[in-house]
């Protein structure tokens, strides 16, 4: 009797949903010929059809970033400004940036979003969402208020602003400091002002810095713990109505993915979308070790100082506006930099 032949089961492949937002296949996921829309059949080249696909893709999206909400902080700057933003996504959203940029004066504020003029600065990675999204709502608070209100040193005229600004020609020189000689200690004129004000890169460096020594004291206070104090019966009746619709719309997400996954897997590959672990961090044993990944590391010397429970690393190098990941060396998730910003010894 012949031995009959087993199939062999589909290869997994592991997807990470912070990367698929900008996947085509994600904007336009795939849809089944003559699928019910507004009542009857529709054809693919149909305007119903496309606007039903666009609508399912911005819900598909929604579903694959709440996988990992609030456990990513990307940050970007403007390499013209020096404007920096704070996203939740590797990708940066339209309404989001703008509604991030303050306005200082003409043309401060762009009308619309140029992706080519933004480019990734560093990502910060944490272990627990709460603690991720307490991080970034204290990054906007700092950013706005420094903005908002700068301090006066960083708005006034000092002897290395004149020297940064002088101009080389002799003569234009001379007129420069007839000028502003007698104008040390001065504020500075309102378009020099603005563009202080609006380049953030060292100033968001010290932030990041600030905030986690800030949460150190709040993870010790029992912040995320899930303990909370006295609750009336009223807010235990909204806490436990809360919880319901966050089960449920947890549910929606997690059958959209799982039909989306179905739809991406074939016979011989079978796709997952799966949170990406974090080696490095799990190996130290610290569920609140935290890691920051630079596309140039030697920003990390904007801070005075870093926590012990910071982990530091490199970005991939990337010509795209996409926030890439972790470089991969010759140890997977090779950390360059860890506790105090001391550099790492060499073998």
């Amino acid at each position: 009797m012949a031995s009959q032949m087993v199939p062999k089961a589909p290869k997994q492949k592991m997807l990470d949903p912070t990367k698929m937002g900008t996947w085509r296949i994600t904007q336009r996921p795939p849809i089944e010929r003559g699928t019910i829309i507004q009542g009857k059949p529709r054809e693919p080249n149909s305007n119903a059809f496309k606007n039903h696909q666009w609508k399912e893709g911005v819900r598909l999206r929604k579903a694959l970033n709440a996988v990992t909400h609030g456990k990513n902080i990307f940050v970007y700057h403007n390499i013209r400004t020096n404007q920096v933003v704070y996203s939740l996504t590797r990708y940066l959203e339209k309404n989001s940036v703008l509604r991030q940029l303050v306005y200082h004066g003409k043309k401060t504020v762009p009308a619309t979003l140029r992706k080519d003029m933004w480019a990734p600065y560093y990502s910060v990675h944490f272990n627990d969402s709460k603690v991720g999204l307490r991080a970034f709502h204290l990054l906007r608070e700092f950013s706005m208020q420094r903005q908002l209100d700068p301090p006066r040193e960083m708005i006034t005229i000092t002897e290395k602003y004149l020297d940064q600004k002088r101009p080389r020609d002799p003569e234009q020189a001379k007129e420069f400091d007839e000028k502003y000689g007698d104008k040390i200690g001065w504020l500075m004129e309102k378009k020099d002002r603005a563009r202080a004000v609006m380049d953030q890169k060292a100033t968001s460096v010290a932030d990041i810095s600030a905030v986690l020594a800030i949460q150190e004291e709040e993870i010790k206070n029992g912040f995320a713990d899930g303990k909370r104090g006295y609750l009336t019966r009223t807010a235990r009746r909204r806490r436990r109505e809360a919880r319901k619709k966050e089960e449920a719309k947890a549910a929606e997400r997690a059958e959209r993915i799982a039909k989306f996954e179905e739809k991406l897997s074939t016979d011989t590959v079978e796709f997952k979308v799966q949170e990406p672990k974090d080696l490095t961090t799990l190996a130290l044993g610290e569920q609140d070790a935290v890691k920051i990944l630079w596309n140039d590391i030697h920003n990390a010397r904007f801070a005075e100082s870093w926590p012990n429970r910071v982990l530091h690393g490199e970005l991939e190098l990337s010509r795209d506006h996409v926030m890439p990941g972790q470089k991969k060396t010759a140890h997977l998730n090779e950390i360059l930099v860890e506790h105090s910003f001391q550099e790492r010894k060499a073998d």
